[in-house]
């Protein structure tokens, strides 16, 4: 059953999330428009087809983006490296956790109220963590 909601709660980059990195923020703006996507197809009450998709590529863009994420922090030789790649790494399997849940109980609210609660962490880590690394390459790199 797919539970369909009288509200809604889009994310964007703001210029509070913006860290100034282009790949970065761009790769942001992608991430939130695929949450937005998945909640749309949820609240629309959307085939089950169209939410796998949007989950599946939901969970595959988040590794791509910590991928390019990390490798910027190598490539710059960013200091908190260890850090950032153990919280990417938990922060995957909470992802993908949520996703096969979302799956397997077809979208229900204990699902979705998940995946925000996740979107939430993300948006912290933004402000904080990967403003870091863009100050840091952009110390570097004057740009």
């Amino acid at each position: 059953m797919i539970i369909k909601r009288r509200f809604k709660m889009k994310y964007e980059v703001t210029k509070e999330l913006e860290t100034g990195n282009v790949l970065i923020d761009s790769e942001h703006r992608q991430l939130f428009q695929m949450v937005n996507n998945l909640q749309d197809a949820c609240a629309q009450g959307k085939g089950r087809a169209q939410i796998e998709s949007s989950v599946k590529f939901l969970m595959d863009y988040v590794k791509k983006h910590f991928n390019d994420e990390e490798s910027l922090q190598k490539q710059y030789k960013y200091p908190g490296y260890d850090a950032h790649h153990k919280f990417h790494q938990g922060y995957m399997t909470q992802i993908d956790n949520a996703g096969k849940e979302l799956l397997s109980k077809d979208a229900d609210i204990a699902s979705l109220a998940e995946v925000n609660r996740l979107i939430g962490i993300l948006i912290s880590h933004i402000r904080t963590e990967d403003k870091k690394i863009a100050s840091h390459i952009h110390a570097i790199d004057g740009k």
